[in-house]
């Protein structure tokens, strides 16, 4: 069974990624630290130059689009489950080189 595709959000202003955090659709916190982050952003950007601005915008729009897509719950699992399966053994090796 194929997962149900939703449409992506539209996440082209600061208006849209915020509604979208609002609306729960990025990870927890994820609302008020945009808030946080694009008032620090826009209290260091110029009149002329708003490139710190843009680059908080296309992060928390990429968070947004990760947290929708439906494997990303899979994917998240799938390396928490690898780093529990890798760090017994990382440890065996440590203690191995420190004879």
């Amino acid at each position: 069974m194929q997962p149900r595709r939703v449409p992506p959000l539209p996440l082209r202003t600061i208006g849209d990624v915020r509604a979208a955090l609002l609306a729960g659709h990025g990870p927890s916190g994820d609302g008020e630290a945009f808030e946080v982050d694009l008032q620090r952003a826009l209290d260091g950007s110029s009149e002329h130059d708003l490139t710190a601005v843009a680059a908080v915008l296309v992060d928390y729009r990429g968070r947004i689009r990760l947290y929708q897509d439906p494997g990303f719950e899979a994917a998240v699992q799938e390396g928490v489950d690898l780093t529990m399966r890798l760090k017994p053994e990382a440890w065996e090796e440590r203690g191995r080189a420190g004879r």
